[in-house]
């Protein structure tokens, strides 16, 4: 009989054993997946942190140039918010709303220019041709207009702003240093320096070669060959107009020789210059959680 209870007795502390046993599995399990859910969350937040900050990386770099360059009127912060850029107007701006940036910088130092505000465009658009004087608008009218259109409505200053861009005689030339090589245009400019000097070219051919430029680490140079054959006074303003040209043309070697007839001729080897192409590339970064 005391057998009998000691035996029943020691299978219930084994059951109980297994049962403690079996808790403390339990809870041990259910204690690593919270440890492992809670270092998984851990990462998470770490790895949104880091796209957080290259993204506001990015904004800040894409305000930045905004704000140089002029195209919206500052922010009320530091950054452009999302309501901003949506309002921004650039056909809309006065000048005051983006002090020392690029784009006021150019139309200010412009508008102070009184030989270029004098000067029309040759248009014969009706558009282009002020009513009161039916001669075409100067740049210092259109800016006036555009002054007067300021104080009307959105829709009078963006009339006035288109105004100036099509009418005014004011341009950026981007020939002036091509962004890559064309020689059928250099030629065509070459033809025209020869001929606002009243003569034909002679010969005017490019070399097959160009290199590169020791002028600056991103220029190339275009080799070309002129001759002129004329007299002193046609030769030295053929000269001139390529001394002048808005694009520089460096005349490397030269030979002159007078002749019977009291002419010149002139055989000279010069060099036009154009860049290597630039391309703007958006960049991806890769962001990886364990920051490997």
């Amino acid at each position: 009989m005391a057998k009998e209870i000691a035996i029943g007795k020691r299978a219930k502390i084994s059951e109980a054993q297994q049962y403690m046993l079996l808790a403390v599995l339990v809870a041990s399990l259910f204690l690593g997946v919270a440890i492992s859910l809670i270092m998984h969350f851990v990462k998470q937040i770490e790895f949104n942190i880091k796209v957080i900050e290259e993204q506001e990386k990015s904004i800040v770099s894409y305000s930045n140039v905004i704000k140089t360059v002029g195209v919206c009127k500052k922010p009320e912060g530091e950054i452009y918010s999302l309501g901003e850029l949506e309002k921004c107007n650039p056909d809309n701006i006065e000048l005051s709303q983006i002090p020392n940036t690029l784009r006021s910088n150019i139309l200010e130092k412009t508008a102070s220019n009184e030989a270029l505000n004098s000067v029309p465009k040759e248009d014969d658009s009706t558009n282009c041709i002020d009513p009161e004087t039916t001669k075409n608008y100067t740049y210092s009218q259109l800016m006036e207009n555009y002054r007067e259109a300021q104080s009307k409505g959105s829709e009078e200053l963006k009339e006035a702003s288109q105004l100036i861009k099509s009418c005014s005689a004011l341009r950026v030339i981007p020939d002036a240093l091509p962004a890559f090589k064309n020689e059928e245009a250099l030629m065509a400019s070459i033809d025209m320096l020869y001929r606002i000097a009243d003569q034909e070219p002679e010969s005017l051919r490019t070399t097959q070669d160009s290199s590169a430029s020791t002028l600056g680490s991103n220029l190339n140079t275009i080799t070309v060959n002129v001759a002129v054959k004329a007299d002193s006074k046609v030769t030295m303003n053929v000269l001139k107009n390529l001394e002048h040209s808005i694009r520089q043309i460096d005349v490397q070697r030269a030979t002159i020789e007078w002749k019977d007839d009291d002419n010149l001729e002139l055989s000279a080897q010069a060099a036009a210059y154009y860049t290597t192409v630039s391309t703007i590339m958006e960049t991806k970064k890769t962001i990886k959680a364990e920051g490997k």
